[in-house]
């Protein structure tokens, strides 16, 4: 059975459920992607998170929401003591902020067992991780994962990084751009924001962004630029895919959390990059139009996963 790891951080997320009440939901980047793979991949695949939660409550609650979404949550190391990271979510005139509480976060020691995380990744067909993933990590150890997903490159895996970069997660480090050019070193994919690599390395064309990750050995690099579309870099062309029209946008939170699920699967599974850059644009759009991380997907969305 083909298998799609996804590798990171999954939070407590908390919103408005008004009233004065919150309403208490589970997200975080890889762990969105997850999510949406499982939805879009045949039932003969199977879908793993690999991360750290405590031995809680809440950490039960947020294991069991796994479960009942078909994500196989047996790469979870369980810490006794610890809890998830959490976030709120605050609107104001239609924009959304975040405030955060993860500095004692489970998924952070994801790595520390070296035997545990190796084991997971021998086993796996697709292997995802992000920015994130590195951020939270001490240093050593995010060099000590990129290692293990070396392993997994090397040995034929498709190994999908995505640059998402949060200022907050990098606060006090300087060493964001050395481990965004590691692991692209393992990766065959690349998704970066066009922000994102503003943000880390001053760059302000997908021209430069994708040739320095071609440089580090990428395969494909696909150069994610919001409402303006995607550029796919496949070492022989560059195809700019537009950005799919959406029926009202709502929500963009997971957008690029939910288009990288529409690649990897499509990519997966058929080889044709700006296919699959085509493709998560559609998956994109239509998460977009709901509010929330975690959105159902149209019938046609899910039916064309199935084509």
């Amino acid at each position: 059975m083909p298998r799609f790891l996804a590798i990171g951080e999954c939070m407590v997320e908390l919103s408005d459920g008004g009233h004065g009440l919150l309403r208490q939901g589970f997200a975080g980047d890889t762990f969105n992607t997850a999510w949406y793979a499982r939805h879009l991949l045949p039932a003969a695949w199977s879908v793993s998170y690999l991360t750290a939660l405590g031995d809680d409550p809440i950490s039960g609650e947020m294991r069991a929401f796994m479960q009942s979404a078909g994500v196989d949550t047996a790469p979870i190391r369980v810490i006794p003591g610890a809890s998830p990271g959490l976030y709120l979510i605050t609107v104001k005139d239609g924009e959304r902020s975040f405030t955060y509480w993860r500095d004692t976060s489970a998924a952070k020691r994801l790595a520390d067992d070296i035997a545990h995380v190796e084991r997971h990744c021998a086993s796996a067909d697709v292997l995802h991780f992000s920015a994130i993933t590195l951020g939270i990590l001490p240093p050593d150890a995010a060099i000590t994962l990129i290692r293990i997903l070396g392993e997994a490159a090397a040995r034929g895996a498709l190994v999908s990084f995505d640059t998402n970069y949060r200022p907050k997660v990098w606060r006090g480090r300087s060493d964001a751009p050395s481990l965004f050019l590691e692991a692209a070193r393992v990766s065959s994919v690349v998704l970066p924001g066009l922000d994102d690599e503003q943000a880390v390395f001053g760059d302000f064309s997908s021209d430069a962004v994708a040739k320095r990750y071609m440089a580090c050995g990428a395969r494909v690099v696909v150069v994610k630029n919001g409402a303006r579309g995607a550029d796919v870099y496949d070492g022989a062309q560059m195809v700019h895919v537009p950005a799919s029209p959406s029926r009202a946008i709502v929500d963009t939170s997971a957008a690029g959390d939910s288009f990288a699920a529409g690649f990897l699967t499509r990519y997966a599974q058929r080889g044709d990059a700006v296919d699959a850059a085509r493709y998560g644009a559609d998956v994109a759009a239509d998460v977009i139009s709901h509010r929330g991380a975690l959105a159902p997907l149209s019938s046609a969305v899910l039916a064309a996963a199935r084509i």
